[in-house]
């Protein structure tokens, strides 16, 4: 069960944690191409488009044309194939962890108020109804819609005025050492996630409960 005096509030981020995308696809179109694997994850993220796109200035589209752009000047791609490099790459299928699902369902069902704080595009609000969890959380603090990304401590501060809730009594999950010691910095518990696990203790869940 929850522990609902261990934390007055749950702040956790989307992907890697929640979310996973199959990159197998892009994987075998690199391959095909002669590039590195990973190459269009590190074009795609690259500051001048990961900046923009995570605070809602760049949408999908554009984020894809501005890769396809690259792959075939920088790389010399011919542009059909930089294209479907980049369509493979920004519309990935994704699906949801069910145990993190479970985990995350079971706090707020004990009174645990849940803001999911990620970075994220402009499509995070369709995603979640597609993985049929527009209800998992009390709110979303997306950066897309906020206008600010994580590791800024304004975010944070955002996430938990949402909450309504100190950020000092806030448990903030994060796959990214970055962002959770930001969290840190502002007085929360951090949690590192790498797997389900990592989760039980600070939750204050007893596994299989």
């Amino acid at each position: 069960m929850a522990n609902p005096g261990a934390h007055d509030a749950v702040l956790c981020d989307v992907d890697q944690v929640i979310r996973f995308y199959d990159t197998t696809r892009v994987t075998e179109l690199e391959r095909a191409a002669g590039l590195a694997e990973g190459t269009t994850g590190k074009v795609a993220f690259a500051p001048e488009r990961e900046e923009p796109l995570m605070v809602g200035r760049l949408t999908r589209d554009q984020w894809a044309e501005s890769v396809t752009a690259e792959l075939a000047g920088t790389f010399g791609l011919p542009v059909d194939r930089a294209r479907a490099l980049a369509d493979a790459f920004t519309g990935a299928p994704f699906s949801a962890d069910p145990t993190v699902v479970d985990l995350l369902r079971r706090v707020r069902a004990a009174g645990v108020p849940l803001v999911l704080v990620t970075n994220a595009t402009l499509d995070l609000e369709d995603d979640l109804e597609s993985l049929g969890l527009a209800d998992l959380a009390d709110h979303v603090v997306s950066s897309a819609r906020v206008g600010v990304a994580k590791p800024d401590r304004e975010i944070y501060e955002i996430a938990a005025a949402r909450a309504g809730v100190d950020p000092a009594r806030c448990l903030f999950v994060d796959d990214r050492e970055e962002n959770v010691r930001a969290a840190v910095a502002l007085g929360m518990t951090g949690v590192r996630y790498r797997e389900p696990a990592d989760l039980h203790a600070p939750l204050g869940l007893v596994p299989g409960a």
